[in-house]
């Protein structure tokens, strides 16, 4: 908690946790305030006062010190109502091993109190027990806090009363003799006169009874609501939802003032993990010098170890620094014998055989060396499968929603973020927009599938392809072993023909809206990107095919109560993968210009309301654009039921009202070459022309100057060739001298 005074940018500290509270309960449960009292050796009629305080306090000034200043205002009050001979003092403050007893026995004998009538206790010990045998808590800490003090929180749990300096950080909850006694550190004479308040007739006085009641009460719940309100003020701080998100209620709005006790009741009966969390509270409340060593003792192995002997016989399991040494010694001799075989076997005489085998061989590792390279584990899996699922992901902490097994491979939005000893795709490299932020952020997931269709064949070989968003598992949606086996078989059928299947649907639970009218295809793009999805469309689809105003440019989606695909999770053919991409190239490309055209910031968009959704403008939008391909191309449309493997046939064919015109291969084809032929030659206006980056630039004219190149290339070897024989026909092989003459 210190750094958020430093760096307020970095650290954000909420704090407030049930943790020591519940300690404190589980502890008055197994233990008694009469046993804890006989085995510290203190009598059931002593009054005793235990001082405690923040770690800092002690780091000014020694603890005997600290606790000279406090006691000797209590020394008013003892000689007052004569309580010399039951009034002791506990101090908890320091570890056990510091030399705090000699200086505390000191300390009585200078203020007048009997032998024994001071003692000194450490943090590392059972604070629990050292507060619990207490009639009276001082906070005795000469310094501003920075949160409610956890070991005061322990004490009010024991329904002890507690006298405690006017810090903001503790009068915030503690109400001056309601929950507590406050003095004024600044004026030390204070103490004298709250501690006066507690004792009558040698015993705590009514209103301490009282105010140890009232505290009990306050600290059961006394952080929670500061916890609930810091934690959603952080949240409201760092997302940003999505319009169409039903967005939380304001946080003054938060009325839960309580923990949750009877969850931690449950998890108390279920399991003993909240053990574990209170040492971890315990080490905080305690405020223990080395975490390190706490962490230590709760590794397997060395929480069991209590005695010398035992210590002993557990260091032999870990390598001493003579250890490391022979180790370094062994393997220095290891790497001197290798070598010095490696000099005797070059030396040696050996037949190489013919040139022309030394030839061969030196052809054939060179030729062994990239496939090696590239033939890693994950393509020897792969080898002889139907499918491979690319599962799109751009960062590390995605890495555990990511599937496993031959079926599945990575594409990665980032080159740092690969996984290693996999094989991962590297979408940046495939294609090198995807370097650029800015348009890796508006094309999110979609720009991983352009970079799979850039040069197709250099990465995915096999028949059929499928692409699954690593927000599927977060979703539960991603494919379990027995809907990847029914898949798996039904690509195998023939039968069905052109074919696409996906298990991640479009499903918003907008039920107050579904109550009065069925939600279209339209109107939930709508809904997903800030009202302007059919607008949007109709004018990208209207400039891509050049449709004139007075024809309706948008295809229809029906709403026949089928299922509609959404998060990048789909699979089909790979031929009909790339003739898909060919359309969606065109299209983000007639998108983009009319976002240039009509906004005069480059850098805005037309489908997001929030400032998320216009970073990434047109991923919403082209999550569902595979619909209205595959709807329109008369590709079947199946549902795999994720969980079960069922498969379910959408929208059929011959039930649909299709534009199929406007998605033949042969038109798409065409488009692709004229786009291609301008790019080529440079024809286009724009300075930002998305659509010559999102993939191959080919065309018949690429074509022919490609093999006129390689004509001429083949044609000028063949022509120095020629002059050579001929030179070596005229003139001779001529045999250099072998010295200067």
């Amino acid at each position: 908690m210190m750094y958020t005074s430093l760096d307020s940018g970095n650290f954000y500290v909420i704090p407030g946790s049930p943790a020591d509270v519940w300690a404190a309960k589980r502890y008055i449960s197994s233990h008694s305030r009469h046993g804890l009292r006989e085995k510290y050796g203190f009598h059931e009629k002593d009054l005793i006062v235990t001082v405690i305080g923040s770690r800092f306090l002690y780091d000014d000034m020694p603890c005997c010190y600290a606790a000279s200043l406090l006691t000797h205002q209590i020394m008013k009050i003892t000689r007052i109502k004569d309580l010399g001979g039951i009034l002791k003092f506990t101090f908890l403050c320091g570890n056990t091993t510091d030399s705090f007893g000699s200086d505390f026995k000191e300390l009585a004998s200078r203020l007048g109190f009997p032998v024994g009538s001071m003692k000194h206790y450490g943090t590392d010990g059972d604070v629990n027990g050292i507060i619990m045998i207490a009639d009276l808590v001082l906070y005795g800490s000469f310094q501003d806090e920075q949160s409610f003090p956890p070991l005061l929180v322990r004490a009010m749990s024991f329904e002890i009363p507690v006298i405690v300096p006017d810090f903001a950080a503790i009068t915030k909850y503690v109400n001056d003799k309601i929950h507590g006694f406050v003095f004024h550190p600044h004026d030390i004479d204070t103490l004298a006169s709250a501690f006066s308040l507690l004792i009558e007739d040698k015993r705590l006085s009514t209103l301490a009874r009282s105010v140890a009641y009232e505290g009990r009460s306050l600290a059961e719940n006394m952080l929670a609501s500061d916890s609930i309100i810091d934690f959603a003020i952080l949240l409201e701080s760092i997302l940003q939802f999505p319009s169409d998100s039903f967005l939380p209620e304001p946080v003054s709005k938060i009325t839960q003032q309580t923990w949750a006790w009877d969850l931690l009741e449950n998890e108390n009966h279920q399991n003993n993990d909240f053990q574990q969390l209170e040492g971890l509270w315990n080490l905080a409340a305690t405020q223990r010098d080395n975490i390190v060593d706490f962490l230590e003792e709760k590794l397997p192995g060395k929480s069991q170890i209590s005695s010398p002997a035992m210590n002993e016989s557990a260091s032999l399991v870990y390598p001493t620094q003579l250890d490391w040494e022979d180790l370094s010694q062994i393997e220095n001799a290891e790497n001197f014998e290798r070598r010095e075989m490696e000099e005797l076997t070059e030396r040696m005489e050996r037949d190489l055989g013919s040139w022309e085998d030394v030839y061969y061989n030196a052809k054939k590792s060179e030729k062994l060396r990239f496939e090696i390279n590239e033939r890693d584990e994950g393509e020897l899996e792969r080898t002889g499968q139907s499918l491979c699922i690319y599962e799109i992901y751009n960062g590390q902490g995605v890495w555990p929603f990511l599937q496993h097994g031959s079926l599945y491979r990575g594409i990665s939005h980032s080159r740092s973020a690969r996984r290693p000893r996999s094989d991962d795709v590297d979408a940046v490299n495939r294609l090198p927009v995807l370097n650029d932020s800015y348009y890796r952020d508006i094309l999110c997931e979609f720009g991983a599938m352009l970079s799979i269709a850039n040069k197709v064949d250099s990465v995915h070989k096999i028949p059929w392809i499928g692409f699954q968003s690593w927000h599927a598992s977060g979703r539960k949606v991603a494919l379990s072993a027995k809907a990847e086996e029914v898949l798996e078989n039904a690509i195998q059928d023939t039968s069905r023909g052109d074919v696409i299947y996906y298990w991640a649907v479009v499903d918003i639970d907008w039920k107050d809206i579904k109550e009065t009218r069925n939600i279209d295809f339209w109107s939930l793009c709508d809904i997903m990107n800030a009202g302007k999805c059919r607008s949007s469309f109709e004018s990208a689809f209207r400039s891509m095919y050049g449709i004139p105003l007075q024809i309706s440019a948008l295809p229809p989606m029906p709403p026949d109560g089928d299922r509609w695909s959404s998060l990048h999770s789909w699979v089909l053919p790979t031929s009909s993968f790339l003739e898909f991409v060919m359309f969606s190239r065109i299209f983000v490309d007639s998108l983009d210009s009319l976002r240039q055209n009509t906004n005069h910031n480059s850098t805005s968009c037309f489908l997001g309301s929030s400032e998320l959704e216009r970073r990434h403008c047109y991923c919403r939008m082209l999550e569902l654009l595979v619909n209205v391909w595959a709807y329109h191309s008369a590709r079947r449309m199946f549902y795999l039921d994720p969980h079960s493997g069922n498969l379910d046939e959408q929208h059929p064919i011959e039930l649909r009202t299709m534009w199929a015109k406007y998605f033949t291969p042969t038109l798409l084809k065409s488009m692709d070459e004229d786009l291609a032929e301008e790019a080529d030659d440079s024809m286009n206006p724009s300075q930002a022309w998305l659509w010559p980056l999102t993939g191959e630039v080919h065309w018949q004219g690429v074509l022919d100057r490609e093999r006129e190149d390689k004509y001429r290339k083949k044609m000028d070897k063949k022509r120095r060739i020629k002059e050579k024989l001929l030179d070596r026909h005229k003139h001779g092989y001529k045999q250099k001298s072998l010295s200067n003459p």
